[in-house]
């Protein structure tokens, strides 16, 4: 389970509501613990009541809300969105903190807003995501309920979300079937796999204009699914961690083989263009 940089990796937790996203964290840090490889553990939800895992930075320490609520008049996700702006402004520092750590932890392990599109779709989710993976190897975990995607719909729905987040962050990408315990995530593996049996499972369920076009957009994903990589996990019993940080050290000796040198290049590039611009 070693990696291959000198850096800790760093483990983006992405996911829709109710994933089993922080369930996940928790057991993620557990399993490091128990076998003598301690990570670094961030939380950038400022709206969780409570953790299941101790947090080293926590969002909530620095920001409150609430008050950001209060102050700016505004609902509860432009509340936790400005939280997170307000945060990023000293990300900075935290990155300060991990780099202080990084010779004593094995992992940097990353708790993102239960909404996901505050983290994906912000400006402060591309500034923290882009400073962590400019100074360390970077995985994006894609956290997916496993039982709510046995609908072919719901699924193709969640895969088009994970390509997006994939294109947008243009790091390594792991989707992680979450929630074994309760269905296997064999089915979501054929599917990905077999773009008949995917065909064949849409048509029996439903016969409409929507099925047609589920089945189109499947044809479409094939190139992205082979891209991927995916595997089955248990928040819950724990199941799946070995093969879960295999995954993980592969999308670690992609990140420095294919991922460092494209962002190395497109630094050099920005450097240029501004010192072209100052002269």
């Amino acid at each position: 389970m070693a990696t291959t940089a000198t850096q800790p990796a760093a483990l983006i937790l992405i996911g829709m509501a109710g994933s089993g996203k922080t369930t996940l964290m928790q057991r993620l840090n557990a399993h490091l613990h128990s076998i003598g490889r301690p990570p670094y553990t961030l939380n950038l939800d400022p709206a969780v009541a409570e953790l299941p895992y101790t947090a080293n930075i926590d969002i909530r320490d620095t920001v409150n809300y609430k008050e950001v609520m209060k102050q700016y008049n505004m609902g509860p996700n432009g509340g936790i969105l400005t939280a997170l702006n307000l945060f990023t402004t000293k990300f900075d520092q935290v990155l300060g903190f991990v780099e202080k750590r990084a010779d004593q932890v094995s992992h940097v392990l990353v708790d993102t807003p239960g909404q996901i599109e505050i983290f994906t779709w912000s400006a402060s989710g591309a500034i923290i995501t882009e400073a962590i993976a400019s100074s360390h190897p970077t995985v994006v975990l894609y956290v997916v309920d496993t039982p709510r995607c046995s609908s072919p719909a719901t699924f193709m729905s969640n895969m088009l979300y994970a390509c997006s987040i994939l294109y947008k962050t243009r790091l390594p990408f792991m989707l992680v079937f979450n929630k074994t315990d309760a269905q296997p995530h064999d089915f979501a593996i054929e599917w990905m796999t077999d773009f008949e049996a995917f065909q064949r499972d849409v048509h029996q369920r439903d016969d409409t204009y929507m099925a047609s076009l589920t089945g189109s957009m499947s044809l479409m994903l094939e190139e992205f699914y082979n891209c991927l990589r995916a595997v089955g996990v248990s928040a819950v019993t724990g199941a799946g961690m070995d093969e879960l940080f295999a995954a993980v050290d592969e999308c670690v000796k992609e990140y420095e083989t294919e991922y460092k040198p494209e962002m190395e290049r497109l630094m050099r590039e920005k450097v240029l263009s501004i010192e072209s611009i100052g002269m």
